[in-house]
C-alpha cells in the first residue's frame, strides 16, 4: 500500500491510574490543559482529550468509578489492569478502514472486523464511530504488545480533535521485538505520523514525547 500523503494518526492511547492527577501532571509540563471527553458507558472508562491536529489527539483514559462496566464487557485496552501510567495502543484512520483491517490480520496483528462504537460528550451528545480493536488477552495486552495500530473510521462524524487545546508531538517511538515485522505492518495498513515513529528493538512498548509552551513531558 502507498503511504498517504497525509498522516494517519488519529490518537494516542494513554491509559492512567488517577485520572484528575494525570491530567494536571500533562497541564503543568506543557501548559496545555486536556479537556474531558466523556464517557464510554457500559464499557467502564472515561477520557480527557487534548489535540495534536485537527485530526490527531491524545486520548488520557481511566476507569469510571461512577459508570462500571456492564456485565460481560471487557474494559478498554485493560485499563482495569493497570499498575502505572503508560501509553498502551495507538490508532490510525486510513481512507479503506476495511482494508487496513483486513491487512493487520493477514500480517498477524488481529485487531477484528469494524464495530459501532460511542461515548456520550459532556454537552449529553452522543459520539459515534467505528473502530477494529481487538480484546485484551488474558494477561492484559493487545497485539504486538500495543504497537500494532488498531483501526478507526469516524465515517461522517466531525473529528473530536478539531476544537481541542493543542499539544504538539515531538517525538513518537515505537519498541518491538520484530522491526522488520512491524515496519512490514505499517506500510500495509498506511499508518503515519508527523514526526513518523522511530522504531527500535527490545520488548513492546510505546513512547511519545509531548509538547506545549511551557515545556515536554515523556510518556
Amino acid at each position: 500500500m502507498a503511504l498517504p500523503a497525509e498522516p494517519t494518526l488519529d490518537h494516542l492511547v494513554y491509559g492512567v491510574t488517577d485520572l484528575p492527577a494525570a491530567v494536571e501532571r500533562i497541564a503543568d509540563a506543557t501548559g496545555v490543559a486536556p479537556v474531558e471527553g466523556g464517557r464510554h458507558l457500559g464499557r467502564g472508562t472515561r477520557n480527557f482529550l487534548a489535540g495534536f491536529t485537527p485530526t490527531a489527539y491524545l486520548e488520557i483514559i481511566a476507569l469510571d468509578a461512577e459508570h462500571p462496566t456492564a456485565a460481560g464487557t471487557a474494559v478498554p485496552f485493560g485499563v482495569d489492569r493497570l499498575r502505572e501510567d503508560r501509553l498502551i495502543a495507538w490508532a490510525v484512520h486510513p481512507s479503506g478502514a476495511a482494508a487496513a483491517a483486513a491487512e493487520s490480520r493477514r500480517l498477524g496483528a488481529d485487531h477484528g472486523d469494524l464495530r459501532g462504537m460511542s461515548r456520550l460528550t459532556t454537552s449529553g451528545a452522543t459520539l459515534d464511530w467505528r473502530l477494529a480493536l481487538a480484546e485484551p488477552d488474558a494477561a492484559g495486552a493487545l497485539p504486538w504488545g500495543g504497537v500494532a495500530p488498531f483501526i478507526i473510521d469516524w465515517g461522517a462524524t466531525r473529528h473530536p480533535a478539531a476544537d481541542l487545546p493543542r499539544l504538539r508531538l515531538a517525538g513518537f517511538m515505537l519498541v518491538t521485538p520484530d522491526v522488520t515485522a512491524l515496519r512490514q505492518l505499517l506500510g500495509a495498513v498506511g499508518a503515519t505520523s508527523d514526526p513518523p515513529p522511530s522504531m527500535v528493538a527490545g520488548p513492546a512498548g510505546l513512547r511519545a514525547i509531548i509538547a506545549g509552551p511551557r515545556g515536554e513531558l515523556e510518556l
